[in-house]
Parts: structure tokens; C-alpha cells; sequence
């Protein structure tokens, strides 16, 4: 039975948290003299700009907790999903000794996360169809391997993993299982956070960078057992949280109707996308995709690349990464800018004759 107490890193279990003002004081009161602010306002003209914020984000994730269908406790949110994927490394991870188990190709965070504390990497690519296989990843575990990252979708291929097999990965993983869900909202597919009760090795992330259109705010969530959660806000900073992200993100979590409309025009941006890549001579695949971008292979990515910038679209090359050779992976734009790609896509193909 997985407890996640046999994974902590001993001298952070009995670690005594930083205990800031707003710790000590909790609710409503007419003078604050408690955490040495300037009283007098702040420069920036926010109403409380010049107070220190919820270290705790409680208004968010009483919201999060409605619309994820979780527990209050079970959220943590922070600067983004890396700040959770840093900490995570951080609590369970010995530097110089223990390990992480990555899937490439996948999301390189993970393994500069890694990379920064001085913590093995372990790699198994997906196979052709970028899709885990068991068999060799049960095989590459050791007892120092305690964390194994899951994308999925997986960026930069934008497809599924498959569920039973991730399923089983989670059951057998002597560790922690974490799928990360950035993409979670262009697909169908449940996301896993809907199964944190069930496993108590698992742990979730999601962002609102991506489907809620906050990259510039820079907020993430992890999804996990309450022990897990209590850790995580055990070792990070005390108010990781701005006050402006907190009230812009309280508000947004509100739209979930306009959410739904900016989704829809994404997902039909992206099948047309698709099936205009796969009528260009140019364009020898297009991948699967349930997120919001669309990987594609030419016969020569650099070149593609470039003439590309050189007529102002911006997309990424992914050629570099394993099982991608010749890829560019493309972000699904408004109507107006997909309209603009294709056309400069459309004008390097060469056009039959007229008869």
C-alpha cells in the first residue's frame, strides 16, 4: 500500500514551515499592524495592492473545487504547473541519488526540474504511436526512481495516452504517478482528477494558461491526496500567489459559458487545420490532436521554419525531439491568423497546371 510519508524526504518531514502574518491571522479586523506594510496604500493603485495576499488562495479553490468535482484540500495552486512539478522534485527527490522516469517525447520541464536539483532522469520513449509501453517502463523502475511523468495529452505530439495503460502504470508504479493535464480541456477524455480517491500515488496538474486564456497570469493547479497537498504548501513560498493573479482568476473562474464558447471555436479552428494540412502536398503527416496545436511532419522542418518567419507566423520546431524528426508544431490561432498560415503554406506549394 503506497503512503506517501515513506517518500518524503526525511529532513523536509519534520521541517518547520515559514509561519507569515497571514497564518497567524485569519479573518476580519479594522487596523492591520501585523506584517509590516505600508498602510498609507500602494503606488500601483490596487485597493489592496498594498496587502500581503491569501497565502492559501482559499476563494480559488473553493470555486476549483465546484468545478473539478475535488476537495478543497486536495488543490494546490501555483505560479504556474512547473512551480508544483519544482516542489515536487524537491520533496521526494534526493539529490545525487534518487530518480524521475520521463516519456520522451514530452514536456521538458521535467527534466530541467530534475536537471536543476541535481536528480537522476530515466527515460522510455512512447512507441510510433507515441503511446506508453508498460512492459518497458516496469522494467526501467528502480528503488530510486520515485516519480514517473505522464503528458496527456502530451505536448508536443497533442494525443491521448492511452487510459487503460496509464491506468496500469498508476497501479503498479511503486512512486509517484503524475499526469500532467494542461491540455485536459480540448479533449473529451475524463480528466484523471476525477480518480484521485482511488489512487493515492497519483497527482494531477492542470493550468488556465492554455483553454482559459491566462498564460500572463501564470497559475497552475495540482490535483492530489490531502497528504500530498500538505506538503507541497509546507515547503513553498508563503505567498507564491499574487494579489492581481487571485482577484483576475477568482473573476474568470466565473465564465465558465464563455469558456465553452472560446473552446468551441478552438476545436473547429482545429479540424480545419487538420484537414487543410492533410490536402498540402507539402505535409507528409498530420498527428492526432486533442489539444490546441497540431504536430505535422515535412520533408524539411528547418526550411518550413524559416520561410515561415520570414513572413511573420511564428510556429515550433520540434525536430530535436525524439520521434519527431521533420515536426513543426503549430498553435491553433483566431480564424484571421490560421487563415494567414495556410495561405503562405498554400503559396509555397506548387499548383497543377491549368488545362
Amino acid at each position: 500500500m503506497f503512503t506517501i510519508e515513506n517518500f518524503i524526504r526525511p529532513h523536509l518531514k519534520s521541517l518547520k514551515p515559514y509561519s507569515s502574518a497571514r497564518d497567524e491571522f485569519e479573518g476580519e479586523a479594522s487596523v492591520y499592524l501585523d506584517a509590516n506594510e505600508n498602510n498609507l496604500g500602494s503606488l500601483a493603485g490596487g485597493v489592496d495592492y498594498n496587502r500581503y495576499p491569501d497565502p492559501y488562495q482559499k476563494t480559488i479553490k473553493e470555486k476549483l473545487s465546484k468545478l473539478k468535482g475535488v476537495r478543497p484540500e486536495q488543490i494546490f495552486i501555483g505560479n504556474g504547473s512547473d512551480e508544483a512539478i519544482d516542489l515536487l522534485v524537491r520533496l521526494v527527490c534526493e539529490p545525487g541519488r534518487d530518480e524521475v522516469l520521463l516519456l520522451p517525447p514530452t514536456y521538458g520541464m521535467y527534466e530541467v526540474s530534475a536537471n536543476i536539483h541535481n536528480v537522476g532522469i530515466q527515460r522510455v520513449p512512447l512507441d510510433e504511436r507515441f503511446q506508453p509501453v508498460f512492459e518497458k517502463i516496469a522494467a526501467k523502475q528502480t528503488e530510486r526512481t520515485k516519480i514517473l511523468f505522464l503528458c496527456s495529452p502530451n505536448n508536443p505530439t497533442g494525443n491521448i495516452l492511452d487510459s487503460a495503460t496509464v491506468e496500469q502504470l498508476i497501479r503498479s508504479f511503486n512512486g509517484l504517478v503524475v499526469v500532467d493535464e494542461a491540455y485536459i480541456d480540448f479533449t473529451d477524455e475524463p480528466s484523471w482528477s476525477t480518480r484521485l480517491d482511488e489512487f493515492p500515488n497519483l497527482m494531477v496538474l492542470q493550468t488556465l494558461s492554455k483553454a482559459w486564456g491566462m498564460a500572463g497570469l501564470r497559475l497552475g493547479m495540482a490535483f492530489a491526496s490531502p497528504e500530498i497537498i500538505g506538503y507541497l504548501n509546507k515547503i513553498k513560498p508563503p505567498y507564491n500567489i499574487n494579489v492581481v493573479t487571485q482577484e483576475l482568476v477568482s473573476a474568470a473562474l466565473d465564465k465558465t459559458a464563455q469558456l465553452d464558447d472560446m473552446l468551441q471555436v478552438i476545436i473547429q479552428e482545429r479540424t480545419r487545420l487538420v484537414d487543410a494540412f492533410a490536402a498540402l502536398p507539402l505535409v507528409e503527416k498530420v498527428y492526432q490532436s486533442d489539444a490546441n496545436f497540431v504536430l505535422v511532419q515535412v520533408p524539411n522542418a528547418n526550411e518550413l521554419y524559416g520561410y515561415l518567419l520570414e513572413r511573420g507566423v511564428v510556429v515550433r520546431n520540434r525536430s530535436t525531439q525524439p520521434g519527431c524528426a521533420n515536426c513543426l508544431r503549430i498553435t491553433v490561432g483566431t480564424p484571421a491568423e490560421n487563415d494567414n498560415l495556410l495561405e503562405a503554406l498554400q503559396n509555397l506549394t506548387p499548383q497543377p497546371p491549368l488545362q
